[in-house]
């Protein structure tokens, strides 16, 4: 398990670890702290990579400028979300209701977290990531 995902979700006022009695399981696994998140980005191996490239959806949180999470579903054919390299994804993002909401967010707070879930294994992987738009107008390359 990658516990980096832990490190940085898991604060001091996440307190509710010990109250419930999992603090100990998740200490030994190496969670319970918080991690510097400027700290060089960890790769993503071929396991990730894989998982990655099946999915045809995920969902996508941003953080408005008041404070409040914002979570859409983006959706695709399988490989839609590629990895670009061993620490980037991409994705095309398509018309929707075209309220922009994540864009947003995003101009204003580069963090977010996706979800990404195989239903049939019942097995998730979440991300933490800094994301960045790029408009197919400003990189036509990107949007072949």
């Amino acid at each position: 398990m990658n516990t980096r995902y832990l490190n940085i979700a898991t604060t001091v006022s996440v307190a509710a670890q010990e109250h419930y009695g999992s603090a100990a399981q998740w200490a030994r696994i190496g969670a319970g702290g918080h991690a510097d998140d400027t700290a060089q980005s960890p790769r993503l191996g071929p396991s990730e990579t894989a998982f990655i490239r099946a999915r045809d959806g995920f969902y996508l949180a941003s953080v408005s400028e008041t404070g409040w999470p914002y979570i859409q579903y983006r959706g695709g054919p399988a490989g839609f979300l590629t990895t670009v390299d061993a620490s980037m994804l991409g994705f095309a993002d398509f018309r929707g209701n075209r309220q922009y909401i994540t864009t947003g967010n995003v101009r204003a707070n580069d963090r977010v977290s996706l979800f990404l879930m195989d239903y049939a294994h019942r097995q998730p992987l979440k991300i933490f990531g800094h994301m960045r738009i790029i408009d197919a107008a400003d990189d036509p390359v990107l949007a072949k």
